[in-house]
């Protein structure tokens, strides 16, 4: 993406749609990826002068942009089903065509196969791994919609796709670790496990690797969906022993007070994640990060000052010992200087840019 020819005033004052889906407020309240990264996102936006209307549910938004709703209670309940975002986008592209937008940046997976009729141009997101059913979804859109991907690990998995740039998600560097976290000796705490129920995160493997180590673990996470639930109750309730304690669906608060006093986060995944906001929430916090090589882990974590990457399970339980020994501030400093909202912000600002001037 050209940069060079970029003004100050060519970056500002743009009109922006932002458009989330339905299932939870913005921020979430708990679990919620998308909203945590985009509440980020809209409030750098406010400050660098644009005009940010957010599209979603509920009533309330945290955020500092303009709040248009299209239905009054979140949808977490029908996470899942076709025919809440479908209502949901039907309603915002009502609302966009009567609105004064110079571009519309979608979260959505409905929402880009309607931008054509749109009455502004489209910048999409693309959240979740661009491969299978929705690979062939984000293929079928129209030129003028600008794929956006969030690690370059995302992009490696569909190169045929016509990607416009990569903006790595973001988070504000708030308080959220103040007080230093290095100990003599080396971190205590318990090792934390963070993630939703699935076979993708790998929660047994976490159980394995700690007992292997001899140490303490915390399973946190997101367990709603049928899913999610058949997951816990068929693989990961027969592994749990006195060693390991379960947090089911944790508040946002619970969860920085669990990064703040672990050891280390555990990411044994069994996919290429994307991204992953928790890696980097967890180094803001000063916590490191022990994670296999898979996805954009190598891009997020820096090997041996913010965490460990490795390559075969198996070497797991000695990274969770290894970790203790990481400056914490090393951690916090590495997620400011690379994965801020402002840089994210600067980012889409290019991409908006860009594409409001494209014929």
């Amino acid at each position: 993406m050209a940069t060079s020819d970029m003004t100050t005033e060519d970056r500002r004052g743009l009109r922006i749609a932002m458009v989330v889906p339905p299932w939870y407020e913005v921020p979430p309240p708990g679990y919620g990826g998308v909203e945590q990264v985009v509440a980020g996102l809209v409030d750098a936006l406010v400050r660098r002068g644009h005009d940010v209307t957010l599209f979603g549910a509920g009533s309330e938004s945290g955020t500092q942009a303009r709040l248009a709703t299209t239905v009054e209670e979140p949808q977490v309940e029908r996470m899942g089903e076709l025919l809440p975002e479908v209502a949901h986008i039907a309603r915002v592209n009502r609302m966009v065509d009567v609105g004064r937008f110079d571009v519309v940046h979608d979260h959505t997976v409905v929402g880009p196969l309607t931008a054509e009729r749109r009455s502004v141009p489209t910048v999409t997101t693309v959240h979740g791994s661009p491969v299978g059913e929705y690979g062939d979804a984000l293929r079928s859109l129209g030129a003028g919609v600008r794929l956006v991907a969030i690690s370059h690990a995302q992009r490696r998995l569909a190169p045929d796709l016509p990607w416009y740039g990569t903006v790595h998600n973001g988070m504000v560097i708030d308080d959220l670790a103040n007080e230093p976290t290095e100990q003599p000796g080396g971190r205590a705490g318990r090792v934390l496990w963070l993630a939703r129920f699935n076979a993708e995160k790998a929660p047994e493997l976490a159980i394995e690797a700690c007992r292997a180590a001899g140490l303490p673990l915390v399973l946190a996470g997101k367990c709603v969906e049928p899913y999610e639930q058949e997951y816990f109750r068929g693989v990961v309730e027969p592994m749990l022993g006195p060693d390991v304690e379960v947090m089911l669906n944790p508040d946002r608060a619970a969860t920085k007070r669990l990064l703040l006093s672990g050891r280390c986060l555990i990411m044994p995944i069994q996919w290429e994640e994307p991204f992953g906001m928790v890696v980097i929430e967890a180094m803001a916090a000063g916590t490191p990060v022990v994670t296999l090589n898979r996805g954009a882990m190598p891009e997020l974590v820096q090997d041996g000052v913010t965490g460990f990457v490795r390559d075969d399970p198996g070497d797991l339980p000695q990274a969770l010992h290894d970790a203790a020994f990481l400056d914490g501030r090393a951690c916090r400093e590495h997620v400011a200087r690379n994965f801020s909202t402002d840089r994210m912000a600067e980012g889409y600002e290019l991409v908006y840019a860009h594409h409001r001037e494209a014929p």
